[in-house]
């Protein structure tokens, strides 16, 4: 009886693979819009972000789109899904074997056009990273991979790929993409809307705040979405920071989950936190919780925003704020029972910010005054943003303009921004200070 040698047939498997994303209709999805650019020449495209965002179909868009706007045939993208069982022991041998058996069905390619290889949960494949370099260099290829978070962490891509990975990170739908998800109308223009655009615009607006932007999370029911979601966290903290990093305090590692994901906004200090836990008699050092910050943020579960300063240890002693990468998870964790919009607003101005590639911190001011955020565009423009989701109380509209107002005397070329729910209720304010609906804001484009 003749059998098929196991190398053999691990590269057939995978020339099968190649085959039937060439034939099959590409899949049905909801488009991502990226402010950056997705290819750099020379480089491999390196799709990160936090499990479940939709990875694996932005893979799939960008073939799509390559396809449609005549770049590119299909035999010219080939996708190749590595965490497919029949391919368990697969090596990099296997990998170079598949190029070299693509190129014999495919010789017209070779060297003449531009094949586009998208790799899904490369990080499966032991010494990917010197296949991927050696594959750019040899032939005439764009490459696109993307996998677990656990493994694809933005520094180690950095270091791996020696300079050749070009990283592009991918978040939960934002309220745009969610819009066109569920099928939304988005009004032409944004600062003429009618009275019921505002009010269609603003109530998906509550909706995407209290649902979130997870792709297999919208049109649950409050109950199913709540457990999907925990079931989200509780893959990324086992499988992206305890099994990866070998940690062994998962209790402590637990508590500061629950607590950041819970506090969203909220002033963070690990010397305070340490205490908390010391009191309930969980012992875990100071560096292992810095550690540990640094672990949920490489996966995406957490985002980070420091003090603004020109002194980094000023930067380093001051308490962080924490955001949850998105706003859903926010009433899973907090204990207080309140529906807190604001909290969810400002997560999701946050990650829109960090979206639309800006770096982002906090501001507090000489008068002692707060502002949320200082967010620099790459062209070094400066936004002073405030996001208050009620501003009616005449007490809070005189803090939140006070410390936009206190803000620009350190920061004299920022543009002062005030987002809220109900911008209308403003009574007075200085004419410098831009007030601006959220929808509004989260929808508009040209800060790119």
């Amino acid at each position: 009886m003749n059998t098929i040698p196991p190398d053999d047939l691990l590269v057939n498997q995978l020339m099968e693979q190649v085959f039937n994303s060439i034939r099959a209709s590409f899949p049905e999805m909801t488009p991502r819009q990226l402010y950056g650019r997705v290819f750099f020449p020379g480089k491999a495209t390196a799709v990160v972000g936090i499990r479940r965002c939709g990875k694996t179909y932005f893979l799939h868009q960008i073939r799509k789109e390559k396809f449609q706007h005549g770049s590119r045939r299909k035999e010219q993208l080939p996708y190749i899904n590595l965490e497919d069982e029949r391919l368990a022991g697969i090596k990099v041998r296997h990998l170079t074997a598949l190029v070299e058996a693509y190129y014999r069905y495919f010789p017209q390619f070779r060297g003449k056009e531009t094949v586009t290889w998208c790799f899904d949960e490369i990080q499966l494949v032991s010494g990917w990273e010197q296949f991927v370099r050696r594959l750019m260099d040899s032939e005439t290829v764009e490459i696109v991979i993307s996998g677990s978070s656990a493994a694809l962490l933005s520094r180690e891509i950095a270091t791996a790929m020696r300079g050749r990975a070009w990283e592009v990170p991918l978040f939960p739908f934002s309220f745009q993409e969610f819009l066109h998800h569920h099928a939304y109308p988005i009004p032409e223009r944004l600062d003429g809307m009618t009275s019921a655009q505002r009010s269609q615009l603003e109530g998906a607006l509550l909706e995407y705040l209290n649902s979130g932007g997870f792709p297999e999370a919208q049109g649950l029911d409050i109950a199913s979405r709540f457990r999907l979601l925990t079931d989200y966290v509780d893959v990324a903290i086992l499988r992206d920071v305890v099994e990866r990093h070998q940690v062994r305090n998962v209790t402590s590692l637990r508590w500061l989950v629950r607590h950041l994901l819970g506090n969203p906004g909220a002033m963070f200090s690990v010397e305070k936190f340490y205490a908390a836990l010391k009191s309930q008699g969980l012992m875990v050092s100071k560096d292992t919780l810095h550690e540990l910050l640094g672990y949920l943020e490489d996966c995406f579960l957490i985002r980070i925003t420091w003090m603004e300063s020109a002194s980094e240890r000023q930067r380093m002693v001051n308490p962080r704020k924490i955001y949850p990468i998105d706003p859903a998870l926010i009433p899973i964790y907090d204990r207080s029972g309140k529906a807190n919009l604001g909290h969810a607003l400002e997560t999701a101005v946050r990650i829109e910010l960090e979206r639309r590639g800006r770096t982002v911190t906090y501001v507090r001011t000489k008068d002692g005054y707060e502002v949320d955020f200082l967010a620099r565009s790459p062209e070094g423009k400066l936004e002073l943003i405030q996001v208050c989701a009620n501003i009616s109380d005449p007490v809070t509209q005189q803090r939140e303009i006070r410390a936009l107002e206190s803000a620009l005397s350190t920061f004299p070329n920022a543009t002062p921004i005030l987002i809220t729910l109900n911008p209308e209720a403003i009574t007075e304010r200085p004419p410098f200070i831009q007030v601006l609906p959220a929808a509004r804001w989260l929808l508009e484009t040209d800060g790119k």
